[in-house]
């Protein structure tokens, strides 16, 4: 069974998303695992920072080990937040293969954001696509006032699941 690379972009209520989707993931028999990119602390990308040691590379290799991503994050000012740009920065900067984490690839794009995080879903869309993503056409919007529905969640992983095995 292909794994699937759960990776919330934060560590507030989009890494709360992204543990409900990782539980529904299991719960229907898929291979997972879960990263927070808040939790890397990657330096703001520039030509003189560095991450520490080793951090870009895990994270490269945790998704040349997957078949398909849900991201999570929030949307910022009407587009993608800070901290998964500069992940996604440093990895291409990193990695002279990047190409291969992304090409091909299965995504699921989810959101718990203060609005309905459309910007951000249409954003982060057309950016993985630009690198090669295959991005599921249905999403997850979650906000305060409208909480996750299990049901509709549970049929949206399980056609990524469908998709990547």
């Amino acid at each position: 069974m292909e794994k699937i690379l759960v990776i919330s972009a934060t560590n507030d209520n989009n890494l709360a998303l992204a543990k409900q989707l990782n539980e529904l993931l299991s719960k229907i028999g898929a291979s997972s695992e879960m990263v927070c990119l808040e939790d890397l602390k990657l330096p703001l990308y520039n030509l003189e920072s560095s991450p520490q040691e080793n951090v870009v590379e895990s994270l490269v290799e945790k998704m040349n080990q997957s078949a398909g991503f849900i991201f999570c994050a929030p949307e910022y000012n009407g587009g993608v937040p800070p901290v998964l740009s500069n992940a996604i920065t440093w990895i291409t900067v990193k990695s002279d293969k990047w190409r291969y984490v992304f090409n091909g690839k299965f995504a699921l794009i989810g959101t718990h954001s203060g609005g309905d995080g459309h910007r951000f879903l249409n954003a982060f869309r057309s950016q993985l696509e630009y690198m090669g993503t295959n991005v599921l056409s249905r999403t997850i919007s979650v906000t305060k006032e409208k909480p996750l529905e299990y049901e509709s969640a549970e049929q949206i992983l399980q056609g990524l699941v469908d998709i990547v095995n």
